[in-house]
């Protein structure tokens, strides 16, 4: 660099640069420039300390210590008192640390997972209730559907313009006495609906000796198979969407519910929710490998891997079912090796067919 310095005053600096392969722009002396720091200067609009203890000191007095900053400022000012700007007062609290709720808040709630298992029929039951429109607007009917989990059978239904504990508790007394549900055979599960979380129903299912399973609160996946029927029900082609009144929604329920009993459930493998609630599946198989072994004698050749066999449905239904548990023991027991107790087990839906009329 002292080179280029040293160059003859009629020699360009670009071609000393381009002699010397230097960028032009790296050769010019550097100058740091220190900038002399400025003198604090103090806000005008800047609180006094004196102003600031009375903000702190009024914001905690006991006509105020229970309210919000807002509602300490508007009563100041409809006073005709003012300290400063609402934001001024939140900035002083934020600075004490003295921004946080107030009250007593319930601490987080942690529910356990539901684990219902059914193996036979009225082993277990799952119930909801959906909300049916109406030709008048904003006026909904109640339909309360209970299931078998292990069949998806319909054990009792009941349409209502009401939603309350007094009439769950009808439906499923009807439901337990037409079933001849022993004490400590039958699991109800559900969601947390006001009707299911009430004091009387949950004496009335603990009376019966029903034990009771709960869906986590905003899990809906806890109750598969309620909510599939629901759907199913709203989707159907035949479905009319708004319902003229209590006798129509129950004559087009009571149709829907009987073709659905009958029909081929894919979750059955084709069998109806009928014929496994009431005991007809070997009859049903030996017809199915009947078809299959006659099909079989006519066209071998259409089968590369042998004589084909029936199936059957599935020999357990569970809900949030663990990996590895096949039994009820097992699944009850679970990983931790102690058996559920029977309030907090918890079960699906199914069952017979029964029409309540309410008031």
């Amino acid at each position: 660099m002292s080179c280029l310095h040293q160059r003859s005053a009629s020699m360009p600096r670009s071609r000393a640069c381009d002699a010397l392969g230097l960028a032009r722009t790296g050769t010019y002396p550097r100058v740091r420039r220190h900038k002399a720091q400025p003198a604090a200067v103090a806000q005008p609009r800047e609180l006094s300390e004196t102003e600031r203890e009375s903000i702190r000191a009024q914001v905690t007095s006991e006509p105020y210590q229970d309210q919000s900053v807002r509602a300490i400022h508007a009563t100041e000012l409809n006073a005709g008192r003012l300290l400063a700007s609402v934001s001024t007062y939140y900035r002083i609290l934020r600075a004490d640390r003295q921004v946080q709720e107030r009250r007593h808040q319930r601490p987080a709630q942690h529910h356990a997972v539901p684990r219902v298992l059914a193996e036979r029929p009225n082993e277990a039951w799952t119930w909801d209730i959906t909300k049916l429109p109406t030709i008048v607007p904003r006026t909904y009917l109640n339909l309360y559907l209970v299931l078998d989990l292990l069949s998806r059978f319909p054990v009792a239904w009941m349409i209502s313009t009401k939603e309350n504990a007094a009439l769950a508790q009808h439906l499923f007394r009807q439901a337990l006495e037409q079933h001849n549900i022993e004490p400590g055979q039958l699991t109800v599960h559900q969601d947390r609906g006001a009707p299911m979380i009430a004091h009387s129903y949950r004496e009335f299912l603990d009376g019966f000796g029903v034990r009771r399973s709960y869906s986590r609160p905003r899990v809906s996946n806890d109750n598969p198979f309620s909510e599939a029927v629901n759907k199913t029900l709203k989707y159907a082609p035949s479905y009319p969407g708004r319902f003229r009144g209590m006798e129509h929604a129950r004559e087009w329920v009571a149709a829907f519910m009987h073709a659905y009993q009958h029909r081929p459930h894919e979750g059955l493998l084709g069998y109806t929710p009928h014929a496994v609630f009431h005991g007809h599946v070997d009859a049903i198989a030996a017809t199915r490998q009947a078809a299959l072994d006659a099909h079989y004698a006519q066209h071998p050749q259409r089968y590369p891997r042998g004589a084909p066999t029936t199936q059957r449905p599935p020999a357990v239904v569970a809900i949030n079912p663990d990996d590895g548990l096949t039994t009820a023991a097992d699944f009850l027991t679970g990983a931790t090796g102690a058996r559920a107790e029977p309030p907090q087990v918890e079960t699906p839906e199914m069952g017979n067919i029964t029409r309540e009329n309410s008031a």
